[in-house]
């Protein structure tokens, strides 16, 4: 990145001389802020968004970097440009108006900046120059380097929560009989766990010598493992998962939760620390740690709030009955993990009894933890038990992918990576070529995707109407081919162009 160098030929002493006849303040301090680019030329009116606490501050006019998207992504951006500009205007009549700044990743930055330049160095800094930005999907390059542009967006400007929510819209064809009852929104750590990346691959020198001094040194002298030995011939992957990553994330997750309406104020960390109990287990246990803590007065546990309700039930009741209705299987325990548990009951009370008793723990956000696959089971079972998933990276992959697949598909489900200091929204979808220029794909990933960005923004009126918009299209049975192929009877499809004039034709 540059910036504009006024008079760069000329002397401070000319400089000076020239500001006693004429004030030249305005245009230096212009040259200071705007940023300049190779081959990029932002928007000549607008504002930049900043970020303050970790919250963006939005002026009535953003300058919101796009990327289009490589195959369909011709289609789609087009469309969602149109709807959410649509919106804009009808929610603010003017007062308020997005100034999109076009910049590039993918085959397209390939084609604008030379072979290989799928992310160049215009686009990272536009994005951090302006905060947010949003973008359709994009092509894996093929071969070495970078694994994935959108994995290096995300790791590049340290957005730690990947957040996908899931709601069904009345109409969309779904496979399963309940869709309706779901209505999550994923929040998946970004940074760590398999996203790190650290991995040797099978027969490599430093892969075989980190076999070997585990095998040799670091098992034998941890005795939980036993007798544990890694194959010789195996490849070895590192899954780091911080206190610092996981409570940046939780933090996050239940911020969000205290926007939610009460009935949906639930944050519930999902983990495999039954088997994995210093990574998988301590993100559980550094998230309630967070939640017991930092939000002791937003905030109870379920089993505080087991607690506290056998204690509202009858208030005479002693700690160590209160602790056999906590774990049912008391009595059969050795009498130092009764004790414990009963140290347990004793400590809520001490604490949170006056704050949280009497039933005010109703009141509360209520943070609980699921085994993974036992979440997998119940967002289908009983989803409407769930509101807010705090998941590790790869759970989180995973579940977020499911969970769409139950309320329509990935062509239904937005997303958005978010960090402290910036923010990207993008479609979930792959970038699906054979359709590219037809105008026959479905939009709707990214438009709901501007969705949240909106929310993000803080422009809320303008979000609604195009979840009001998007909703009656569909109920309506104006949709694209995927989802016109699938409803009973099948219907005549519209184009993705077509989509998203229904949408703006139900503001």
């Amino acid at each position: 990145m540059r910036f504009l160098d006024v008079g760069c030929s000329l002397s401070v002493k000319a400089l000076s001389e020239a500001a006693d006849t004429v004030d030249l303040s305005p245009l230096i301090s212009q040259s200071l802020l705007t940023p300049m680019y190779d081959k990029l030329t932002p928007p000549t009116t607008g504002s930049k968004i900043t970020f303050e606490n970790g919250q963006p501050v939005v002026p009535n006019d953003p300058i919101v970097p796009f990327i289009r998207g490589d195959g369909t992504g011709v289609d789609i951006w087009p469309a969602t440009e149109k709807v959410i500009n649509a919106a804009v205007a009808k929610a603010y009549g003017g007062d308020r108006a997005i100034h999109w700044f076009k910049i590039y990743a993918g085959d397209e930055a390939c084609d604008e900046y030379g072979t290989y330049q799928y992310l160049p160095e215009d686009t990272l800094q536009a994005i951090k120059d302006y905060g947010i930005a949003i973008k359709g999907p994009l092509t894996t390059p093929v071969g070495g380097g970078i694994r994935s542009l959108n994995v290096a967006l995300r790791q590049i400007n340290d957005l730690y929560a990947c957040v996908r929510p899931c709601r069904y819209y009345p109409g969309t064809p779904s496979p399963h009989k309940t869709p309706e009852k779901l209505d999550i929104i994923v929040y998946r750590e970004n940074t760590e766990d398999i996203y790190l990346g650290i991995e040797w691959r099978e027969g490599s020198d430093i892969g075989q010598q980190l076999i070997e001094y585990l095998n040799d040194t670091l098992i034998p002298a941890t005795p939980e493992h036993g007798k544990k030995q890694i194959p010789l011939d195996a490849g070895i992957g590192i899954k780091p998962i911080s206190k610092t990553g996981t409570q940046r994330l939780v933090r996050r997750a239940i911020q969000h939760a205290l926007r939610l309406p009460k009935a949906k104020q639930m944050v519930t960390l999902v983990h495999k620390g039954n088997i994995m109990k210093y990574t998988e287990g301590a993100f559980r246990d550094w998230g309630y740690e967070l939640a017991t803590t930092e939000f002791r007065a937003d905030c109870v546990t379920e089993r505080e709030s087991w607690i506290l309700s056998n204690q509202d039930e009858n208030p005479d009741l002693s700690v160590e009955d209160n602790a056999r209705k906590i774990d049912p299987g008391y009595d059969a325990l050795t009498p130092e993990k009764q004790a414990k548990i009963c140290e347990e009951v004793k400590a809520v009370l001490d604490a949170i009894g006056s704050t949280h008793g009497n039933g005010q723990w109703k009141d509360k956000i209520m943070v609980n933890d699921r085994i993974a696959d036992s979440i997998f089971q119940q967002i289908q079972t009983r989803p409407d038990e769930y509101s807010i998933l705090a998941t590790m990276n790869l759970n989180g992959d995973y579940l977020s992918d499911a969970a769409a697949a139950i309320v329509g598909g990935l062509g239904m489900g937005p997303g958005a990576n978010i960090g402290d200091t910036c923010a990207i929204f993008e479609a979930t979808h792959g970038t699906a070529p054979k359709h590219a220029g037809l105008d026959r794909i479905n939009p709707g990933s990214v438009i709901l995707s501007g969705v949240m960005m909106l929310e993000f923004m803080g422009w809320q009126e303008a979000a609604d109407l195009i979840k009001k918009g998007l909703g009656a299209a569909i109920a309506n049975q104006q949709v694209t081919y995927d989802l016109a192929r699938l409803m009973e009877p099948p219907v005549e499809p519209l184009k993705c162009s077509e989509f998203a004039q229904a949408i703006i034709d139900h503001f």
